[in-house]
């Protein structure tokens, strides 16, 4: 069955002048304008559209990509504030409401906001709730130690930042090992690097040892042929230098470079590395 406010695969049904009409199922048939078309679109094609409701308040598909879509968090910009609530900007023709009773604290236009987009059983329409807590799982995790999971920053707070796992539960990232820009609503992938006895779970942006090396090689060979093949980092340049340029500790840079130097994917010179 369809499903509002995420991808869907329908099948074309009926090509009219306005648009094709797609099987939604339960959802009825749903128009994908003009504009979405796909060159030589014909009967029975399966087309992959986000469903939601446009502004004359009919449940309409597209193939463009919102910012975040049905049970996600994102950080999204406030473009009117009306008698209704507050109109965010995620992607879409239709900003997303954001009523009065879902603002955790009252937004203003133009500033940014990290929501949960959810669908409101009462009218069918997706709207977005700033009040985060209530969408985030209260049972305890069932996470493993090194786990990979997918992040969500939330916020900064006294230790460092804190970030939604995988949409359901709180974790924490410590300033001493971020080493790369953060902002809320950034999506990154981090990994479990601990579950306290009191359910709090922390947080790591790398894996510990090899598979650390490894996160980062793919990152180092991409800047090295970003800068025609060689890069002027070395083992003598500040780590400073190196956080500021790749995001990661001096450590990881180094033990980086050797992994790859074994590898036999780049050569050291004296004044930096070159790709092979």
């Amino acid at each position: 069955m369809a499903t509002i406010g995420q991808y869907n695969t329908l099948p074309v049904i009926a090509i009219m002048a306005n648009g094709a009409y797609l099987d939604a199922g339960e959802l009825g048939e749903i128009l994908l304008p003009n504009r979405y078309l796909p060159e030589n679109c014909q009967i029975d094609d399966q087309l992959k559209v986000f469903i939601y409701v446009d502004s004359a308040d009919r449940l309409i598909a597209t193939t463009e990509t919102p910012l975040a879509q049905l049970g996600e968090f994102a950080s999204l910009k406030v473009s009117q504030v009306n008698k209704m609530g507050a109109f965010l900007d995620w992607g879409l023709p239709k900003d997303l409401l954001a009523p009065y009773n879902e603002q955790h604290s009252k937004m203003e236009t133009g500033k940014y906001y990290l929501v949960h987009i959810y669908l409101d059983k009462t009218t069918e329409r997706l709207v977005a709730s700033s009040k985060i807590d209530r969408f985030l799982d209260i049972w305890p995790a069932d996470y493993q130690k090194w786990d990979k999971v997918d992040l969500v920053i939330g916020g900064k707070t006294d230790l460092g930042f804190k970030a939604i796992i995988n949409n359901r539960h709180w974790g924490l990232l410590y300033d001493n090992e971020i080493f790369q820009p953060l902002r809320i609503g950034k999506k990154v992938t981090g990994y479990i690097k601990n579950i306290r006895e009191d359910g709090r779970i922390d947080l790591s942006l790398s894996r510990p040892g090899e598979g650390k090396v490894n996160d980062f090689s793919d990152k180092l060979l991409a800047h090295i042929a970003e800068q025609g093949g060689f890069s002027s980092l070395h083992d003598k340049s500040s780590p400073e230098l190196i956080k500021r340029t790749l995001g990661v500790s001096k450590k990881t840079f180094k033990s980086t470079v050797g992994n790859l130097l074994k590898k036999g994917k780049i050569t050291i010179e004296k004044d930096g590395i070159r790709l092979k």
